[in-house]
């Protein structure tokens, strides 16, 4: 699962220790994206991982209960209008564009 948020970019996985452990894999490109998440939403994210061979550079592992109730509290904490907006802000200009990107991309599936 891809969430775009206004802390950061995650991709959620469910690897096979995962399952055994009912946990869940938060993976992201960016180191500062996992601390932000951790610090103002997850913080049962275990110890952040940096791989130099896989596609996702960094990741952390959590309780999937865990992971559930931080995306609870990022919809509970929303208070913006605008999404991009939002990212500018917290995350800068740069960030936002990047966003607006994706958006674009995304909005041709509008189109067909």
């Amino acid at each position: 699962m891809w969430l775009i948020t206004p802390v950061g970019f995650f991709s959620v996985v469910r690897k096979p220790t995962d399952i055994k452990n009912k946990t869940l894999t938060v993976r992201a490109r960016v180191r500062t994206d996992l601390e932000a998440l951790k610090a103002q939403f997850l913080p049962e994210l275990g110890a952040i991982q940096e791989s130099a061979v896989n596609d996702y550079k960094f990741r952390g592992v959590a309780p999937q209960a865990a992971v559930a109730q931080a995306m609870a509290r990022l919809v509970e904490n929303m208070d913006y209008s605008n999404f991009k907006d939002e990212v500018a802000k917290q995350q800068g200009q740069p960030r936002s564009a990047l966003y607006h990107d994706v958006w674009s991309v995304l909005y041709r599936l509008q189109q067909r």
